[in-house]
């Protein structure tokens, strides 16, 4: 029996141990990428929802649904210890590499990046230029005949 409520309690540690990892990866979410607050809205509610479905799958599969206040407070348990000890590992660790992933992804974008300005500049040189020129030289044109028409009119 004791062994039983002792399985019990580490298991309900564990629980607190993988809500902690849980909630930790959407404070990395949140510091790695910039959200609005209805997008944090949605992630604090899906962190809730699937907290409590570790927890009702946890009960219902270690102890047949029954609630017992020593759950709870081996969650607890687990979750603090997870915090003071783990959490701060975790978050540095992970952010590193998803600042070393980003970078690398720029660094990656901006090589990509080159050869379609050379070919935009190209493009514009080739089609644009002389669009340009043409509209250019027409205003011209419609210039120097409305400047000839306002000086006729004058006279």
């Amino acid at each position: 029996m004791i062994y039983t409520q002792l399985y019990l309690f580490l298991i309900f540690i564990i629980n607190g141990i993988i809500i902690g990892l849980l909630f930790d990866s959407f404070r990395i979410l949140r510091k790695a990428i910039k959200t609005s607050d209805f997008i944090t809205y949605i992630e604090d509610a899906l962190f809730w929802i699937l907290t409590g479905l570790i927890i009702l799958y946890s009960i219902f599969v270690y102890n047949n649904g029954e609630i017992r206040l020593f759950m709870f407070v081996a969650i607890l348990i687990g979750l603090l210890l997870y915090i003071l000890f783990v959490s701060k590992f975790i978050l540095k660790i992970s952010l590193s590499i998803i600042n070393i992933i980003k970078k690398i992804f720029i660094t990656i974008f901006h090589i990509v990046e080159i050869p379609f300005k050379a070919l935009g500049k190209f493009i514009k040189m080739i089609f644009f230029k002389p669009i340009s020129f043409i509209i250019i030289n027409i205003r011209n044109y419609f210039t120097r005949i409305s400047n000839k028409f306002v000086k006729n009119a004058k006279n």
